[in-house]
C-alpha cells in the first residue's frame, strides 16, 4: 500500500478465599474483616492446586469473557482474588460463572492502614488467580506500594507463578512504568503541548512483571484518543528513567492482551491492541515546550492487532518484531501524526 500521511486527533482482579468452617451460599458476604474481605462466592476453604503464569492486560469498559476464561484455565480450579480500592463485589458471581474455580473473593483495600495488615497480604498469597479491578491507579500506588499487598503480588508473580490481570486502572499498574495519575488524569493535547505538565506523572511500578520490562501500558485507548499522551509517556521514559528502548502497549476497550508463560501474546475481544516501540530519542522533550519526536517521520514503530474471540496471535514479547510495522507515528511541534504502510 502506498504510504499515506494521517493526522491523529488529539484529545486515558485479585481473588482469595476465606477460612470459615462452613462454606457460604454463593454471594454470601464474608463476616471476617481481618483481611478486608467484602464478599466471597464459592467455597471458603482454601485449596492448593498447580498454576501457570500469565498476564492479562484488559482495556476497560465491558469485560472480555474469553480473557478471563484464559486466566481461569491457568488457575486450574483454584481460588480467585479480586483486589480493588473502591467498588463492590460485582466480579464475584460473574467470574465464578465463567469456569471451574473454587471461589472468588473481593478484597477492598482502600487505605494504607488496610494494606499494611499482614492478614491482607497472607490472603492474597493464597490466590491461584489475581485480578485488579478498575478504579483510580493513584489510589493503588498510594495505598499499596511498599506494603504487604505489593509484596504478596510479587510473590504470586515470581514464586507461585499464577495468572494475574487487571482492567482499566488495574491494567495500568501491571506495566514496568505506570502513568500513576497522582495529579489527575491528562489528555493527549495537553501532554503533547507540554510533556512536563504536572499531570504527566510517571513512576516505577510496585511490582515487577516478566515480559513488561521497560514498558508502559495505557487503556480505553482509541476510544479516549490516548495515543498522544502514551507517546509522551514513552518520551519521558527516555528522559527521566534512562530507558533507551521504551515500549508501549495500548489496549482498546472490550479488548485484552494476554501473555503466556512463554511470552507469546494473544489479543482477545472486539477491538484492537497497539504495540509501540522505538530506538530513537525525541528531538525536543522539555517543560513548557511542545513535544517533537520526528526522526524522519519514523520515530515510533506501531504494530496493531485486531482482537477475536479465540485470541489473535500477536508476537513474543521477549523479542518484539523487526519487520515493517503497520504504522509509523511521529510528533511535530506537539502534533501526533502517523504514516500508514
Amino acid at each position: 500500500m502506498k504510504n499515506m500521511l494521517v493526522t491523529l486527533p488529539m484529545v486515558l482482579f485479585l481473588a482469595c478465599e476465606a477460612q470459615d468452617i462452613n462454606p457460604p451460599k454463593p454471594g454470601t458476604p464474608s463476616t471476617n474483616s481481618d483481611y478486608e474481605s467484602i464478599g466471597i462466592t464459592g467455597d471458603k476453604n482454601d485449596v492448593t492446586v498447580p498454576t501457570e503464569f500469565g498476564i492479562a492486560l484488559v482495556g476497560g469498559s465491558t469485560d472480555v469473557d474469553e480473557a478471563l476464561q484464559w486466566m481461569i484455565g491457568k488457575a486450574t480450579g483454584g481460588d480467585v482474588v479480586i483486589i480493588r480500592a473502591s467498588g463492590s463485589t460485582g466480579y464475584n458471581e460473574y467470574i465464578y460463572g465463567l469456569g471451574p474455580v473454587n471461589s472468588v473473593e473481593t478484597l477492598l483495600i482502600d487505605s494504607r492502614a488496610k494494606a499494611i495488615n499482614e492478614n491482607v497480604g497472607k490472603r492474597i498469597r493464597e490466590a491461584e488467580m489475581l485480578f485488579i479491578a478498575g478504579g483510580d491507579q493513584a489510589n493503588y500506588v498510594n495505598f499499596w506500594k511498599d506494603t504487604p499487598v505489593s509484596e504478596a503480588i510479587q510473590y504470586l508473580i515470581r514464586v507461585k507463578k499464577i495468572p494475574i490481570g487487571g482492567t482499566s486502572a488495574g491494567c495500568a499498574v501491571l506495566s514496568d512504568v505506570i502513568f500513576d495519575a497522582l495529579h489527575d488524569t491528562v489528555i493527549s493535547p495537553d501532554a503533547l503541548s507540554n510533556p512536563y505538565d504536572s499531570r504527566v506523572s510517571l513512576s516505577k511500578s510496585f511490582m515487577s512483571t516478566p515480559f513488561l520490562e521497560n514498558t508502559i501500558a495505557d487503556q480505553h485507548y482509541s476510544q479516549r484518543e490516548r495515543e498522544g499522551r502514551h507517546v509522551t509517556f514513552m518520551a519521558r521514559m527516555i528522559n527521566d528513567f534512562g530507558v533507551t528502548n521504551p515500549k508501549g502497549i495500548g489496549v482498546d476497550e472490550r479488548t485484552a492482551v494476554c501473555v503466556g508463560q512463554d511470552g507469546n501474546a494473544k489479543v482477545f475481544g472486539t477491538n484492537k491492541a497497539y504495540f509501540i516501540t522505538t530506538t530513537t530519542p525525541p528531538e525536543t522533550c522539555t517543560a513548557n515546550t511542545p513535544l517533537t519526536w520526528d526522526q524522519g517521520d519514523h520515530a515510533l514503530q506501531v504494530y496493531i492487532f485486531q482482537g477475536s474471540s479465540v485470541g489473535t496471535p500477536a508476537f513474543n514479547l521477549q523479542a518484539w518484531p523487526s519487520q515493517t510495522p503497520d504504522e509509523y507515528w511521529f510528533v511535530e511541534n506537539g502534533e501526533l501524526k502517523r504514516t500508514v504502510n
